[in-house]
């Protein structure tokens, strides 16, 4: 279908000056420009910035480090940067603390002292004898790498924990004795998108790739395999449970509490899954199948002996969870325990109980229910936010769970599930006074007339005057909902006059599998439409301007950022795009990319899906002659997942046709990836200078004249 038609030449061109708002001119970096030309159902589309793909070039990485300077040295003219990041440090030198959870011996939990890069994770004895059980802190000296994940063999005297290194998805798993520390064998290497589950105490479940050929940061990563590791045995001899002979590209596998199962998901996508279960307790039991499709999600989320307990969006777009005997568990027989409501659901289970945590307009609503479907209680929350948590052990006699909104910083809370009794159990001493804040819900009606959500956070007493600096946030992708939770980030914007407004888009899940699919494949254009719509209501409403609206998003709200910005550069002033999905003829070529496909369909897929994915790929839409507005990108150059290159080729297109004065700038961590692990002196240099970036370039040269600017 597709082909090359010319290898790329090196040429070079001079890209066209950007100024600030004060016309301190900004030089580009000259960007080499090449001559290929993919051809699509027979269109020709130039690829003139292919060669930035190559993550492993001299000519990449120099790219790179000319382009930082560039975006340093602008962002170091900015006055109030260091007072920004000096607020942001001080707000964030607080101690946070997790729940606490039991394994073996011990009792375990996360801190933070206040301003570690890393939480680090200490446990208690029986006698209540403090001491730290792994410090990432002190796995590299620059804060690069983190601790992905980890798990405790069944006694609770083994511990499996992954690491990652610089941001990349690919982790190495590190097994240890609880009592003395000692490492137990040879780190386990090239484990990628995968938990450790064990399997009593003698061994564990992970799922990984082959390692690709060419670079492990964007080389596709296409079949998943679960394997079944045991100890005292080398990696090379791990055996493949599942993945060998079916091609799938994620496959998961967890034992079930009880050691008696072990429960797999395969998928080829982010949605729709198989699902398959096997005996452990009989040698060489067969895998069984209990849906061999991949038309809707399911989870077996528990068990009492031979009956399952699943969760489902089968027949049931806000998901319900269904009961069946493994004696003949196909969806046929599946009877509901708990029914499917008009809101949605996301279970989770503890003390023998499920709780049914719904979601009605983006706000938590959690019910308490027995094994056999009856409610026994609506837990009382704190307020209207976001409630996670209440999962546990079938044998704890106490759960926790955490309350958060815009304004409420989070809070964990005890729960004995018998009496129904919440209690404050770590409440962070945060130097944000909540009560002079308020969060508000509003419908907004988008271009074909649907009604979307959005909650609106500021200051009390806010003047609706429309000199306002607003950041309007959005995701509408994958399912994923955005509910109310607290920031330091999002604090000191608030605290700096500024309002945080975030739309519940099409695409996402906030109203189940209907609402989602609204905003997939050719039906994806409405999501931008509903961000659209949200700019335009906080401007008509006279919450902000044009000239003070900055539009923030990343990975997929990535996308959304560079859609809105090329579609309508007039409606925002400031446009942040981080870790965005930018090139969507190619996306499904670099690592696990294919797999998002549900969503977004493919360049190869037909005609008609290139045409459409064509019409709105941020990469393939920037015009010469438009003033876009000025434009921070953010990205890691360890990002396996949404591969660099793709906020690169859009920096290049937009430093090359952008028209006047307004900076268009890319800002590239060394040594991050996607985001998760990021020490939290990276995370809050990468806010200081996105919250500096806006507001300078709204025209504010110090903190003190944003309410009069």
């Amino acid at each position: 279908m597709k082909k090359i038609l010319f290898l790329m030449a090196v040429s070079t061109s001079m890209a066209s000056l950007g100024q600030n708002q004060k016309q301190t001119p900004i030089t580009y970096p000259t960007t080499a420009k090449g001559q290929t030309v993919d051809v699509y159902f027979d269109t020709k589309v130039g690829d003139p910035y292919r060669w930035l793909e190559d993550d492993k070039s001299a000519e990449t990485a120099a790219w790179v480090k000319e382009e930082n300077k560039v975006t340093y040295d602008y962002l170091s003219q900015i006055p109030f940067r260091g007072a920004l990041k000096a607020r942001l440090e001080k707000l964030w030198n607080y101690e946070k603390i997790s729940a606490p959870f039991k394994e073996g011996n011990f009792i375990y939990y996360y801190k933070n002292n206040g301003l570690q890069n890393q939480a680090v994770l200490y446990r208690k004895d029986a006698k209540g004898k403090e001491e730290v059980f792994l410090d990432p802190n002190t796995f590299s000296k620059l804060g690069t790498t983190s601790l992905g994940g980890l798990d405790f063999s069944k006694d609770g005297s083994k511990v499996a924990y992954s690491i990652s290194e610089g941001g990349s998805d690919w982790r190495k798993v590190i097994l240890m004795d609880v009592n003395n520390f000692k490492k137990l064998e040879d780190t386990l290497v090239d484990i990628k998108f995968s938990g450790v589950s064990w399997k009593g105490n003698e061994g564990f479940y992970y799922s990984s790739y082959d390692k690709p050929k060419g670079s492990e940061l964007s080389a596709k990563t296409d079949q998943h395999k679960l394997y079944y590791h045991k100890l005292g045995t080398a990696q090379k001899d791990d055996q493949v449970i599942f993945g060998a002979d079916q091609k799938r590209r994620y496959v998961g596998g967890g034992v079930t509490e009880d050691n008696h199962y072990l429960v797999i998901t395969a998928a080829n996508s982010t949605y729709g899954n198989e699902l398959y279960i096997q005996d452990l307790t009989k040698p060489n039991s067969p895998i069984i199948t209990i849906v061999d499709n991949f038309n809707s999600d399911n989870n077996i989320i528990e068990n009492e002996g031979g009956k399952l307990f699943i969760e489902t969006d089968l027949n049931a777009p806000n998901k319900r969870i269904v009961s069946v005997d493994i004696s003949n568990p196909k969806p046929e027989n599946w009877k509901d325990v708990i029914p499917e409501t008009e809101n949605v659901l996301t279970p989770s289970t503890g003390a023998g109980y499920f709780f049914a945590n719904y979601m009605k307009d983006a706000v938590s609503i959690v019910k308490q229910y027995d094994y056999s479907g009856k409610l026994v209680r609506e837990i009382q929350l704190p307020g209207l936010g976001t409630a996670t948590g209440f999962g546990s052990k079938k044998d704890e006699k106490t759960l926790y769970y955490s309350f958060t909104n815009y304004i409420t910083p989070g809070t964990i809370y005890s729960f004995e599930p018998k009496a129904g009794k919440s209690a404050v159990y770590a409440q962070p001493k945060v130097d944000f006074k909540s009560e002079d804040y308020v969060s508000t819900q509003v419908f907004y009606t988008s271009k074909d007339g649907t009604k979307v959500p959005m909650i609106i956070t500021h200051k009390k007493g806010l003047k609706l005057d429309g000199n306002n600096p607003t950041i309007l946030y959005g995701y509408g992708g994958f399912n994923i909902s955005l509910t109310p939770s607290f920031s330091v980030s999002n604090a000191v914007w608030m605290e700096n006059g500024g309002i945080y407004a975030v739309a519940n888009l099409r695409g996402g899940g906030e109203y189940g599998k209907k609402w989602h699919d609204a905003g997939i494949k050719t039906q994806k254009q409405n999501v931008f439409d509903d961000f659209i719509a949200a700019a335009e209501y906080l401007i008509a409403q006279k919450y902000t301007s044009s000239s003070f609206l900055a539009i923030r998003g990343g990975s997929n709200g990535g996308l959304l950022v560079g859609a809105a910005m090329t579609q309508r550069p007039d409606l925002m002033k400031v446009a942040l795009p981080a870790v965005g999905v930018m090139d969507m003829l190619r996306y499904h070529t670099f690592t696990s990319g294919a797999g998002w496909a549900f969503d977004y369909g493919t360049s190869a897929d037909s005609k008609e899906m290139f045409e459409y994915l064509k019409s709105y790929s941020p990469v393939q839409n920037v015009k010469t002659g438009v003033q876009y507005p000025a434009t921070l990108v953010t990205t890691g150059d360890h990002d396996d997942r949404v591969v660099p290159a793709h906020s690169f080729k859009f920096a290049a297109e937009l430093q090359e046709k952008q028209t006047g004065t307004n900076p268009v700038l890319i800002r590239i961590d060394i040594n991050a990836g996607h985001g998760a692990g990021k020490s939290l002196a990276a995370t809050i240099q990468e806010i200081c200078d996105i919250q500096a970036f806006t507001l300078y370039n709204m025209g504010f040269t110090t903190l003190s004249t944003i309410n009069n600017p």
